[in-house]
């Protein structure tokens, strides 16, 4: 029922920070929001999650330099990202709970090279 647009993505050299956001076109106040990635070879992985009252969880690998940010009046879900690895490429997808009801993100990609 909500369409999710990402932006964001890029190129960033190792060390560095990128921001991305997630614009949900529908409101986002009584749901769970969060990034998943897809790295090369490997499965989907939850990288963050913010509950409807704030609770968030993170994945080990990016605890410490990614975090997960909200702004309900604006409907949209962000990810900081900080200290910035190879092993961080991926396409990143935004993610909408809504109990039975769930809607994907189209992805952004995301670079970390030098």
């Amino acid at each position: 029922q909500v369409q999710l647009v990402e932006s964001g993505g890029g190129l960033v050299q190792p060390g560095g920070s990128l921001k991305l956001s997630c614009v949900a076109f529908g409101s986002i106040r009584f749901n769970a929001m969060a990034w998943y990635r897809q790295r090369p070879g490997k499965q989907r992985e939850l990288v963050a999650v913010m509950s409807s009252d704030g609770s968030t969880h993170y994945g080990d690998s990016v605890k410490g330099r990614f975090y997960i940010s909200r702004d309900n009046a604006k409907n949209t879900v962000n990810l900081q990202m900080n200290g910035l690895k190879p092993e961080d490429t991926g396409v990143y997808v935004c993610w909408r709970g809504g109990g039975a009801v769930e809607t994907w993100g189209q992805g952004t990609q995301v670079t970390v090279s030098s």
